[in-house]
């Protein structure tokens, strides 16, 4: 009946990529174990250990919660402590394999009601090094909230 149309397609315009999240600095962070006997303990960090060289793009703070928050505190205990996660990977093998002395400082082993007592340690009035809690002040909201309570009550 006489109409005209036209129409112009052509490819949209492309966007620039979105910057890239900028990630905090890793922290160290504890990787909780445990088990009902010393061979459970031995099983456990076994299977975490494989679990952990199947899957290596899990983040060590994920892993840390999961293990935290899902995982039953059983009697014989050990906590693995470490950054990275290359910096696991030998305390659990040396867990794994009964010998918690190769695993060096990353890695403490305990019982339930075997604890020590409380020990409180006086290193001084603060004033060791200027500015000595400001990284966890900064970095930890907790740590931030407890030391602002303290403050308060000292002031």
């Amino acid at each position: 009946s006489g109409t005209n149309a036209h129409v112009i397609i052509e490819q949209p315009p492309v966007e620039p990529p979105a910057p890239a999240e900028e990630r905090p600095a890793p922290r160290p962070v504890p990787w909780l174990i445990s088990g009902g006997g010393p061979e459970a303990l031995r099983e456990q960090a076994a299977r975490l250990l494989d679990h952990i060289e199947r899957h290596p793009a899990l983040e060590p703070a994920d892993v840390a919660r999961s293990l935290a928050t899902s995982r039953a505190a059983l009697e014989h205990r050990a906590a693995v402590l470490g950054t990275l996660r290359e910096d696991f990977l030998p305390a659990l093998r040396a867990l794994a394999a009964n010998d918690p002395a190769t695993a060096g400082d990353s890695a403490i082993t305990g019982t339930a009601g075997s604890r020590p007592g409380t020990a409180f340690l006086f290193s001084g009035q603060g004033s060791q090094r200027l500015g000595m809690g400001r990284e966890l002040y900064e970095s930890f909201p907790v740590f931030a909230d407890a030391f602002d309570a303290v403050c308060a009550h000292v002031d």
